[in-house]
This record gives C-alpha cells, sequence and structure tokens, in this order.
C-alpha cells in the first residue's frame, strides 16, 4: 500500500513540475509575441486622435513601453509575482476587475458546451455498442465527421443567418443555447469515437468472456464493464478538450455578440492593449493546465498502471 501511494505521490510531482514548465512558457512566449503586434495602445489612441505628440511620448513612458522589452518583462514578471494583473491602459481599469465581470459568462458557456458534449459524446457510443445493428453507429460516424471538418466558427455564422436572419427564430445578439450546442456537439464527435472505439476492443478482452460465461446478460456487460474500462482513454481526451471548448467559447462569444472573455479579448486587440490580452492568454493557458494536470491524477487513480509514467 505504501509503495502504491510513493508511486502516485511522485507520478503527481512529475506532472506538476511539467505543468509549472509549461504554464512558465506560455508566460514568456505570449509576453514577447504580443509584442511582435505593430503598434501599442499608445498609437492607437494617437490614430483616434485624443493624445497629441507629446502626449503619446508621456503616456508610453508612463505605461514603460518605451523601455526594452527584457525590461518590460522583468517589471511585468515582479507585479504579476506580487498578485497584481496591472491596469488596463484602454478601459483605464484593473485588468483583475474586467476579468471578474466576463470570466463567470465565458465560464458558463464552455461548461454548458462541455456538459453537453460529454453526456453526447458518451451516450451515442454507448447506444451504438448496445444496438450494434441500429442507427446508432452512424450517428458515431457522422458527428465524428462533423468535428474534424467543420469548424465551429463556421457553423456559428451559417445559424445565424439560416436561425437568426431568413427564420427569425433565435435573436440575432445574445442567443446562449445555439453556440452552447454548437460547441458541444463538436465536443461529443472527438470524444464519442475513440470512446466506442476503445469500448468494441475491450469487448473481446478476457474479462468481458469471463462476465459472459458467467450468464451476465449484454447490458450488463457494457455498462457494468466495458464502458469503465474504457472511460480512461475518455477522461484523457476531456482534459485535452477543454482548451478547444473555452477557445472555442470565445469565439462563440464574438460571433453571437455575447458578454464575455471573447468581446474583452476583441476589444483589447483592437486597441493593442497588452496587458489585457496577455492576462486572458495566460488565464485561459493556466485553466487548460490545471484541467490537464487534474485529470490526469483521476487518470491514475482509475488506471494504477499509469502511475509509473
Amino acid at each position: 500500500m505504501n509503495s502504491r501511494l510513493l508511486r502516485l505521490s511522485g507520478s503527481i510531482v512529475l506532472d506538476l513540475l511539467r505543468a509549472l514548465g509549461i504554464a512558465l512558457g506560455i508566460v514568456v512566449f505570449t509576453f514577447f509575441v504580443i509584442r511582435m503586434i505593430p503598434g501599442d495602445v499608445v498609437d492607437v489612441r494617437g490614430i483616434e486622435g485624443s493624445l497629441t505628440y507629446s502626449q503619446q511620448s508621456a503616456m508610453r513612458a508612463e505605461l514603460g513601453l518605451d523601455k526594452p522589452w527584457l525590461t518590460q518583462f522583468a517589471d511585468w514578471s515582479l507585479m504579476i509575482l506580487s498578485g497584481d494583473l496591472g491596469q488596463s491602459a484602454r478601459f483605464a481599469r484593473p485588468i483583475w476587475e474586467l476579468l471578474s465581470a466576463v470570466l463567470p459568462s465565458t465560464m458558463l458557456l464552455g461548461a454548458t458546451a462541455l456538459g453537453i458534449g460529454i453526456v453526447l459524446g458518451v451516450s451515442i457510443p454507448v447506444l451504438a455498442m448496445l444496438y450494434p445493428r441500429s442507427l446508432w453507429r452512424g450517428v458515431v460516424e457522422v458527428i465524428t465527421i462533423w468535428s474534424i471538418t467543420v469548424p465551429t466558427f463556421s457553423i456559428g455564422i451559417m445559424s445565424l443567418i439560416v436561425f437568426a436572419v431568413w427564420l427569425d427564430w433565435i435573436p440575432a445578439i445574445g442567443n446562449f443555447f445555439v453556440p452552447a450546442l454548437i460547441l458541444g456537439i463538436d465536443t461529443a464527435g472527438s470524444l464519442a469515437k475513440a470512446l466506442y472505439e476503445d469500448m468494441r476492443e475491450n469487448e473481446s478482452a478476457e474479462f468481458v468472456r469471463a462476465a459472459r460465461a458467467k450468464g451476465l446478460s449484454r447490458t450488463r456487460i457494457i455498462l457494468r464493464h466495458i464502458l469503465p474500462n474504457a472511460l480512461t482513454v475518455s477522461i484523457a481526451l476531456i482534459g485535452l478538450m477543454l482548451a478547444g471548448v473555452f477557445t472555442g467559447a470565445i469565439t462563440m462569444e464574438v460571433v453571437f455578440g455575447l458578454p464575455g472573455l471573447g468581446t474583452l479579448t476583441l476589444q483589447a486587440i483592437q486597441g493593442r492593449d497588452y496587458a489585457v490580452v496577455q492576462a486572458v492568454i495566460i488565464w485561459l493557458g493556466f485553466a487548460v493546465i490545471f484541467a490537464n494536470f487534474v485529470t490526469d491524477i483521476l487518470r491514475k487513480l482509475v488506471n494504477p498502471r499509469l502511475r509509473t509514467t
């Protein structure tokens, strides 16, 4: 028992170190890549005519934008380590206030889409296994092809044209259910195929043959034996899909005019508000890293064979 706990603890520590390394890479990469974009918030304000040339120089010095990039990075890192995300030059508000105002909307949309995706992505393969001669197997293939070939952004725009403009079934701005459903189906397609194939592979396993020999029904074998063994891969996929769900949620917020990180990020990019864009990207990166870290732990709790990797 102690050796098992030791292996699990060591594996978790290694996962944590990997997560911290990836997080550091995201921070450094985000900071310098954003500054490669031509112009900054002072240039945008100057083009808008709200600042004179002398005011632009004073503002650039005040924001530290006239310093070398490495100096800016050192100053910004010290500020972040102190727990301060900084001030938005575009919106003249603390960044944590901006994020706290829009995060609930984005998280609700992403969580709803993920919930729809998990329900569809698990139930459809199970139905395809329970009824192998029905249409459910075809449904698995259809949503898989949908997920691979159809961009959610395009489907969002098409849904607006068809359901909001042509049919007038939904409002053109502020609809929540349609983007959640689009993202949910896309998530389900990524999950359903992998789970279905894994369940079919487990169908010929020795423990399934033993269950059949005991006279257990096909339904019980699938739900009690095959499905739990196939969920290990699915748990890992759900962690990976979180990135797609939340970045997709940001895109859908822009398309459907929903208040959230997407709208805030678009406005910050247009205004070259580096600090806000950095905060959004880093928050998303950390959220995905944390989700993958948790799912890795869950996988190792479910499957002890993974604890040595």
